[in-house]
């Protein structure tokens, strides 16, 4: 599997805001492409997130992006995501993963 980790400061008072953005991206990125996302909020910082999506591979999530990234209601939705960012802790830091193994006790 191939996972984007993405980590990022959303203010307090905007969660619904966001979770709400992020709906309507997910519903956009299902078009292309398959993938699991889950979004974790600090419990020490409110306003720190940080978003997990898991796809199959690599290269579908390369070819899928470009399509994805060229609809306009998506562009709209990074926007309006961005708008909802802590204004002195703006920075989205983006990292790559290769999941090695997944253990579930539940």
């Amino acid at each position: 599997m191939f996972v984007k980790v993405y980590q990022y400061h959303i203010q307090k008072d905007k969660t619904d805001e966001y979770l709400a953005i992020q709906e309507k991206a997910s519903k956009i990125y299902g078009r292309y492409i398959d993938f699991h996302s889950m979004y974790l909020n600090s419990k020490v910082d409110a306003t720190k997130w940080i978003e997990i999506s898991r796809y199959k591979d690599e290269d579908e999530y390369q070819k899928s992006i470009d399509m994805i990234n060229e609809q306009e209601e998506i562009q709209e939705l990074f926007k309006a995501f961005q708008s909802l960012l802590v204004t002195d802790k703006s920075e989205i830091s983006e990292e790559d993963f290769i999941e090695k193994k997944e253990i579930y006790t539940f």
